[in-house]
């Protein structure tokens, strides 16, 4: 999977991946890989993550967050963009085994070699977002569609 891919460093933010070779719409192109950990000793160890902007944990499922900082793929490199090339698809174990689910990093349209490869985090904090959040989670996929904040709005509850 990994072969359509390089590491370098990017406009967007510090490290990016980008394509060694064109990669078709559909192509199933890495997989986001690290330390299992549960959510429990994530908040314990990272905090809520909200004051850094930056971070190397995926959420799985229920029971697992994966933690790229211990024995990442390549896949964490791949920097957001408010109109991502590609996206982030959970692979359900069949047999229901959540530590066997996997992240698969999927393109969502054809990219040409060179181009950096990109996705929507879907970053949604429990706290207020702040000015000084969104600041802190600015967006700089440089994309006319740009947002300017890594961040979603939170769900409303409803009625």
């Amino acid at each position: 999977m990994t072969s359509a891919i390089t590491v370098r460093r990017s406009s967007i933010h510090g490290t990016g991946v980008f394509a060694a070779r064109t990669i078709k719409a559909g192509t199933e192109i890495i997989e986001y890989k690290g330390k299992l950990i549960t959510h429990q000793y994530a908040d314990k160890h990272y905090g809520d993550g909200g004051e850094t902007g930056h971070t190397f944990l995926f959420t799985l499922n229920d029971d697992y967050i994966i933690d790229a900082n211990i024995d990442g793929s390549d896949a964490r490199w791949i920097n957001y963009s408010c109109d991502p090339n590609c996206q982030a698809v959970l692979h359900e174990d069949a047999k229901g085994r959540t530590k066997k689910d996997q992240v698969i990093i999927e393109a969502i349209r054809d990219i040409k070699r060179g181009e950096e490869l990109t996705y929507d985090y879907g970053i949604t904090l429990e706290v207020r977002q702040t000015a000084r959040l969104k600041k802190i989670w600015e967006c700089r996929c440089g994309s006319p569609k740009c947002i300017g904040t890594m961040l979603k709005p939170k769900s409303r509850a409803k009625a």
